[in-house]
């Protein structure tokens, strides 16, 4: 509570105005992965858009699309694979490595 006051401080309004303080949203096209796990484990995307996942574990992780369509190379921590979706379509992925690591990318 006391991070929110500040927050509307910051700007100008007071908590007794009512105001809510709202975290800012994720960006488009990123995810982490983390406690073996995709976060957000499903995103959509404008088709053009280029997702990123980065791997925030101490394991290495695999991002690979279950139709072949992409591949990485196992990610150690804090490296980055990249795939521009052009086309409309679900694409669901998983780590090679660790199996119940599964995520969708939906673009529309």
């Amino acid at each position: 509570m006391l991070a929110a006051a500040a927050a509307l401080w910051l700007v100008g309004a007071s908590p007794e105005a009512g105001l809510a303080v709202e975290a800012p949203a994720a960006a488009p096209g990123i995810v982490i992965a983390r406690n073996f796990m995709f976060a957000p484990a499903s995103i959509t995307v404008k088709a053009g858009t280029t997702v990123t996942w980065t791997n925030r574990d101490q394991e290495p992780h695999t991002i690979v699309s279950v139709t072949g369509l992409f591949r990485s190379a196992a990610l150690d921590t804090n490296e980055s694979f990249s795939y521009k979706f052009d086309r409309p379509g679900t694409y669901p992925y998983l780590c090679t490595i660790h199996a119940g690591m599964v995520g969708t990318i939906v673009v529309q």
